[in-house]
């Protein structure tokens, strides 16, 4: 259900867009919204599940989110509904990383492979068909309807975690709530000056404003990194230059991935003339290429190593970005680009993931796989604003503004290739990889 709905909103913004009166940039922040409180306090909500309780808090993350969603059901402007997205972001930071506890704990070393891997099967599964799920029940029955089926299954979700699901708890970790608020505020006041800086102008009051907030408060944040011994994220990690570039790579990865869906599904309704649910499958060989390719690259990075599958994966997707950039009449035209954007994604995203977190010291795993999260959320809320504002100087809707923006999306890509190649070729195999195999399937 939270997986779902990062995506699930892509099929239907042409309709919410009709439906709303929206402009391109109030679209943008109802998938903005959602990413960015997510991302901001995943790493929290998971420090808070260790000490209070990991199924008390699923339970009331799922609870949050499923009265989120009634209020983007009941939403009748775009603001309320963005403002509802928000607070959906709040119960997917609590539910996703909890969800991964709850699991470690209440399987045996032995199962707890097993166990992760047919949950992240199915987070890929409900990401993935996020936009051909929306499309169909948009045209079915209403754009509201894809936040109203989150609700029985809320409900019946929050009943059987109370019912099933022992009590657990971690290491009690101090929460970092001031460098959680620095970041936020930083990332806040970037997003927000990119944003509006086209249809406020870049030189404006407003613009400026959110700029200047944004970079202090990231300056803040990193001195307050580095003076406390409870950082959020410690900021020595970034000194492994393979942990660094992996990092970027993924960033720009899930940067160009989610921009791209998300004019993608836009495109094909308005340039296309589909429907939501024909939209949605319309980006099929794009998506489920990566249930065909995601396996093969699963066993390629213990074989060769991540680094050449990241620059292979990240130049295959900035090919078929550009392609795709070209526009066409007809349908059939984009297929052989989005197969080979599907290629190269499932390529690159498992093998980032695992450089990621085999960088570092076994101790370091868990962290290490909160921050590249919260760095992909990130990502993809990033990639959306600016190549938003790509789009609007191109002509909007009415002018070149998709296929800029596609093209923005190649050079995305390609900036995940070059981090890539600072990436350490693979070493000999430790005992620390044995811990990353659980951790990098989430990456397929």
């Amino acid at each position: 259900m939270v997986a779902l709905d990062t995506l699930v909103v892509a099929a239907a913004l042409t309709t919410i867009r009709s439906d709303l009166g929206a402009s391109a940039e109030q679209l943008e922040w109802t998938v903005n919204a959602y990413g960015l409180s997510f991302a901001m306090l995943l790493m929290t909500a998971a420090a808070i599940g260790d000490r209070l309780g990991r199924r008390r808090m699923y339970a009331a993350g799922l609870a949050l989110f499923t009265a989120a969603s009634i209020a983007c059901a009941l939403a009748t402007t775009l603001p309320l509904l963005i403002a509802a997205r928000a607070v959906q972001g709040v119960g997917a930071a609590m539910v996703m990383p909890l969800a991964m506890g709850l699991l470690g704990a209440a399987f045996p070393p032995e199962r707890r492979g097993q166990a992760i891997g047919v949950f992240s099967g199915v987070t890929g599964i409900a990401v993935l068909g996020g936009p051909l799920i929306g499309g169909a029940v948009t045209e079915g029955l209403s754009w509201q309807w894809i936040f109203w089926i989150n609700v029985p299954i809320g409900v019946v979700a929050i009943a059987l975690v109370l019912a099933k699901i022992p009590e657990s708890t971690g290491p009690a970790r101090r929460l970092d709530l001031i460098g959680a608020v620095l970041i936020s505020l930083a990332v806040l006041g970037l997003v927000w000056g990119t944003v509006r800086g086209e249809s406020a102008d870049w030189t404006s009051a407003e613009v400026l404003t959110a700029f200047a907030i944004g970079v202090v408060m990231l300056v803040a944040f990193g001195l307050w990194e580095r003076r406390t011994d409870h950082a959020m994220v410690p900021l020595a990690f970034f000194r492994n230059r393979t942990f660094t570039a992996s990092n970027s790579a993924g960033f720009f990865l899930t940067a160009a991935l989610i921009s791209a869906v998300f004019f993608l599904s836009q495109y094909m309704q308005a340039e296309l003339g589909s429907a939501p649910f024909k939209a949605g499958l319309q980006l099929l060989p794009w998506t489920a290429t990566l249930f065909i390719v995601g396996p093969i690259a699963g066993r390629l990075v213990d074989r060769i190593g991540e680094r050449p599958l990241v620059i292979i994966g990240m130049a295959l997707q900035t090919i078929g970005m550009l392609w795709l950039s070209r526009g066409a009449d007809q349908y059939y035209e984009l297929v052989a680009p989005l197969m080979i954007c599907g290629c190269g994604i499932s390529l690159a995203m498992p093998a980032a993931q695992s450089a990621a977190m085999s960088s570092l010291p076994r101790e370091a795993v868990g962290i290490a796989s909160g921050i590249y999260s919260m760095n992909r959320q990130l990502g993809g809320a990033a990639g959306v604003a600016v190549l938003g504002s790509v789009f609007t100087a191109a002509g909007g809707y009415t002018g070149n503004g998709f296929e800029r923006a596609l093209a923005g999306g190649g050079v995305l890509s390609l900036l995940g290739a070059l981090s890539g190649f600072a990436i350490a070729a693979r070493r000999r195999r430790t005992g620390t990889d044995d811990r990353v195999d659980d951790l990098v399937v989430e990456g397929v």
